[in-house]
């Protein structure tokens, strides 16, 4: 079967399309982004253009043995980025500035932060939950959100945050999705993307709509296994896809494209949306003309892991389309994958540099032709400001709904005469 998708590939990417109207990864000042990206790509060998590709999970509350590995996978394999995992905001910012002054080329550093860094990161704020958010009328609220986050991110060294989730929860039994989703109306779910999008990359942090098609209308968690979508094109269109155009026309900077199996999409129903040539380039690129950075689900996720060994799934999900392959289980064998490909004309050198000079322009938008190391002083300080306090406060008034009122309880007349009991919901300790 492998070869079989493999030789479907080298037909497609005979007509691979590189011109696309919006690129939402272009600055205003182009030319001196154009003289950056040329300085680089033009010298980069074989491997460290492979190495640009993948981005691999850190931690900061591992041991020694974890740091070496990453500064192994940095230094051997030209690794391109990070996508900093569990651990704290100041061990984080030590790691970041060791990591980034042994790359040669500047990584890309990613979290997925969705409520705010403490959905990763001890000693952080955390906002409400996407579907507390989708409750609220002003949407400038949620840009206010966008951008506060995109200012943590920024303070903390991190490019891009995986976020926001755009599926349409319309399954009330996700497993997976759920209170992450803005909720179960298309058009509440699209005014939030793009509000909370306007907001984090006014702070030039790259935002990240997930999970390309769609994944609100699952019973089957991707991490675990492959889900399924059993819906036709006309029902994809009007709900789990709509979302994406509007963010799309916007300027929206980057795509995570889920592990699924949607047979109205990719016909081989054991191949997920990931790793598709037909969804990836044929949908994505193509019908929704998207230019910006087009970035796997985790690899490692048994959703797609479960369909090809370890460096051959990192080949398939770049002939597929994708510019960046998250979380690649065996970097080595990812590379040695892609590199015999190359040589075997499977895919060309032109197709590498495509993504390769994506990804260096998407550097390049979010500051890193002027990097500079993290600021490790007052870091606690800034990341848990007293402007943290005062959003939550207001997103958590304008998100209570008054759902019905038949007896006229609301508003509660002669508070100096009644007893009030509180009654707190969830776990955190903000809630």
């Amino acid at each position: 079967m492998i070869k079989n998708i493999l030789f479907i590939f080298i037909v497609l990417n005979s007509t691979y399309l590189q011109a696309q109207k919006l690129d939402p990864l272009i600055v205003k000042d182009s030319i001196a982004q154009k003289k950056w990206v040329d300085s680089l790509l033009n010298n980069m060998t074989i491997d460290e253009k492979i190495g640009q590709l993948l981005m691999v999970q850190a931690y900061s509350n591992k041991d020694e043995g974890h740091t070496d590995f990453i500064e192994n996978l940095i230094e051997k394999y030209h690794i391109g980025g990070l996508v900093f995992m569990q651990g704290t905001p100041e061990k984080q910012a030590q790691l970041n500035n060791k990591y980034q002054s042994i790359s040669k080329i500047p990584l890309l550093i990613g979290i997925t932060a969705e409520w705010g860094l403490e959905m990763r990161l001890k000693n952080t704020y955390r906002f409400p939950w996407n579907m507390t958010l989708g409750a609220i009328r002003d949407d400038k609220l949620i840009e206010e959100f966008g951008a506060q986050l995109g200012k943590q991110c920024k303070r903390l060294g991190i490019h891009i945050n995986f976020a926001p989730v755009v599926d349409i929860n319309t399954n009330p039994v996700n497993p997976i999705i759920g209170n992450r989703s803005f909720g179960e109306n298309r058009n509440n779910v699209t005014k939030k993307a793009l509000a909370f999008v306007k907001g984090i990359q006014s702070e030039n942090v790259l935002a990240c709509a997930k999970h390309f098609p769609g994944h609100g209308d699952t019973n089957v968690d991707s991490h675990k296994a492959l889900p399924v979508l059993d819906f036709d094109r006309d029902r994809l269109d009007s709900i789990e896809l709509y979302p994406y155009k509007p963010l799309i026309e916007k300027g929206l900077s980057s795509i995570m494209v889920a592990h699924l199996s949607v047979k109205s999409l990719e016909p081989n129903e054991e191949l997920p949306t990931s790793l598709s040539y037909k969804v990836v380039t044929g949908l994505l690129k193509e019908e929704l003309n998207f230019n910006g950075l087009i970035i796997t689900d985790a690899l490692n996720m048994k959703g797609a892991s479960d369909f090809a060994k370890p460096g051959e799934i990192e080949l398939l999900a770049m002939l597929a389309g994708n510019d960046i392959l998250l979380v690649p289980e065996d970097v080595p064998a990812a590379i040695s994958y892609i590199n015999n490909a190359l040589q075997e004309k499977i895919i060309s050198e032109e197709r590498l540099n495509y993504s390769v000079r994506k990804i260096l322009n998407a550097k390049y938008w979010a500051g890193l032709s002027k990097f500079k190391l993290v600021e490790l002083n007052n870091l606690q300080k800034d990341l848990n400001s007293i402007e943290n306090e005062l959003l939550y406060r207001k997103l958590i008034e304008n998100s209570i709904t008054l759902l019905k009122n038949e007896s006229l309880v609301v508003p509660i007349q002669n508070l100096d005469k009644k007893k009030i009991a509180y009654v707190k919901l969830g776990d955190a300790e903000n809630s």
